[in-house]
């Protein structure tokens, strides 16, 4: 049995892939400062696996915690890295927070794998590298950007900081992950994305709208050069990016890379429009949105979709959950977390 760290593990992509990883026979070790997500997630870890993975709620960039960590584990094989602050509009609010938070952490954590001889690192990143894409639909081949938001420059930097510290390193392995816009939650509705405040994103929004926090959804621009006029994304299931992890680290441990460092696309390989999620969650839901258009929103790109072939062929991985089954698992994550009844 391996043991793998996965840090910001009781969060919505982290919870998801901690409960993949422990169905497949690993031993699983949670670092997370709660943040951004609540100690309950263990409890719907637990119900969904009956293994209650061990957790260390402590700061990434604190080395000195996390040293201890792993000196108590010696036989760590490797290590997915999800922690860190992702709200969008806040980190140009506070830029220094974001720079501070994310960068420190994963040099912390490189930092203390070498001294410890874990060699494998699974990189959450994201779509937003790509910054405006020059071509769609996006391939690994893109040209990285620098980030539209303090986060998205953070994960781009995250990514230079892996590749340098690969070239110096002969046993140091690394794959970063570029992720879409995971949605929907696991189909037992124990775990999901819960976040905290006013949300960011727009499953969330929806589904907080129909549970009655909000009072609508704004729609922000519908003069798009896209078929209804709204924004187009590429919308993951969060089931299918968990798997796909797994796929990663087994790939790691195998020794099957191509290269020390790899960047993978995470998507569907199809573009949704908001106003298609919008009918797609109204359709499984049975819930009709009240939604306002309203003008663009600064820094939003028009479409981002990506080409999954590389992800496909390499990792031997495809998304095969559709529009339809996220939102309808996005609604009953939150009818249960809401105690709402349908």
């Amino acid at each position: 049995m391996s043991k793998i760290v996965v840090t910001g593990g009781m969060g919505f992509i982290g919870s998801h892939t901690v409960v993949a990883l422990i169905n497949k026979g690993v031993e699983v070790i949670i670092i997370d400062n709660l943040i951004n997500s609540t100690i309950e997630t263990l409890d719907g870890i637990e119900a969904i696996t009956s293994v209650r993975p061990a957790f260390y709620q402590i700061d990434m960039a604190d080395a000195v915690e996390l040293e201890k960590v792993f000196r108590a584990h010696s036989d760590i094989k490797a290590v997915i890295h999800f922690a860190a602050l992702k709200a969008v509009g806040e980190s140009s609010e506070k830029p220094i927070l974001y720079y501070r938070n994310n960068l420190l952490s994963l040099i912390s954590l490189i930092e203390v794998m070498q001294s410890n001889n874990v060699s494998n690192l699974v990189f959450s990143s994201s779509a937003t590298v790509y910054g405006e894409p020059d071509t769609l639909p996006i391939t690994e081949k893109n040209p990285t950007k620098r980030g539209m938001s303090p986060y998205g420059n953070t994960k781009k930097i995250g990514e230079e900081i892996i590749e340098d510290t690969v070239k110096t390193s002969n046993d140091f392995n690394a794959i970063s992950l570029r992720y879409f816009n995971p949605i929907g939650a696991h189909e037992s509705g124990k775990i999901g994305e819960l976040p905290n405040g006013v949300p960011n994103n727009l499953m969330p929004f929806i589904t907080q709208t129909a549970a009655g926090l909000r009072k609508e959804l704004l729609v922000f621009g519908n003069d798009y050069h896209t078929p209804d006029g709204t924004a187009i994304r590429d919308y993951i299931h969060v089931v299918d990016l968990a798997d796909a992890h797994v796929k990663t680290v087994q790939r790691l441990l195998n020794k099957k890379q191509n290269a020390s460092f790899e960047v993978f696309n995470l998507g569907t390989g199809k573009g949704s429009s908001v106003l298609e999620v919008i009918h797609s969650f109204e359709k499984t839901s049975g819930y009709k949105i009240p939604y306002r258009i309203v003008e663009r929103r600064k820094g939003d790109v028009e479409q981002m979709y990506a080409s999954t072939t590389l992800a496909n062929k390499e990792l031997n991985w495809e998304a095969k959950l559709n529009l339809d089954d996220m939102t309808k698992s996005a609604w009953e994550w939150e009818m249960n977390a809401r105690g709402i009844e349908n």
